[in-house]
């Protein structure tokens, strides 16, 4: 049975929206525009990409982004990709929570992370930015840092002060050779989040 979204009041004028606990807003960071593609600071767009196309969800471009519904054991994943820039992501995961009727807890951000090793998974129910953009702007715009999010490590093979260019570079011939079972098993992360719970979720998956 479908979860019931609208509350009516005694005054049958009166209509009173309420969070849907089944519901889920699944958001992959990351930026626009074809030179971005396959670079690393984009892996949280190819995390809920591969989510949607193992789903078979159809993406719709949207206010302030591209969005994509899919079910998942009773849940709605709502996937979101934000047009808004990585450093403005937080306009967009505000909108969408609102629209969605989703609770804070039921949030989880996408997110890469250059002080993990490539591929190595870490779920969290709150935490610092950690010096990422999209992260500290989600954290201004919610007004605190308690929101579950999943941090893809990505690695830090770089020298000296090329750490921007290297986020935004391409993912090399050697990791792509590794990186579709790695997006996979942070994609069975998000969906494990929505169905056992954070705290069984990191038990798994923060190994």
């Amino acid at each position: 049975m479908e979860w019931l979204r609208k509350l009516f009041a005694f005054n049958k004028e009166e209509v009173i929206e309420i969070e849907d606990p089944m519901k889920y807003l699944i958001v992959g960071l990351g930026n626009i525009g074809d030179k971005y593609d396959n670079t690393r600071h984009n892996i949280g767009f190819d995390v809920v990409d591969y989510l949607a196309e193992n789903h078979e969800g159809k993406w719709k471009t949207d206010t302030l982004g591209d969005v994509c519904e899919i079910k998942h054991k009773g849940r709605t994943l709502v996937l979101l990709k934000p047009s808004t820039y990585m450093n403005r992501s937080g306009k967009a995961v505000n909108y969408w929570m609102n629209k969605k009727k989703i609770q804070r807890d039921n949030l989880l951000v996408i997110v890469d992370d250059l002080h993990l090793e490539l591929g190595k998974l870490r779920l969290r129910a709150k935490g610092s930015d950690g010096g990422h953009n999209g992260l500290k702007d989600i954290q201004q715009v919610l007004g605190g840092n308690k929101y579950p999010r999943l941090k893809f490590g990505i690695g830090n093979d770089f020298r000296p002060g090329q750490q921007v260019e290297f986020v935004l570079g391409k993912w090399t011939a050697e990791e792509k050779l590794k990186l579709e079972k790695l997006i996979k098993k942070a994609a069975e992360a998000s969906k494990s989040f929505a169905t056992i719970g954070i705290k069984y979720a990191m038990e798994q998956f923060n190994r």
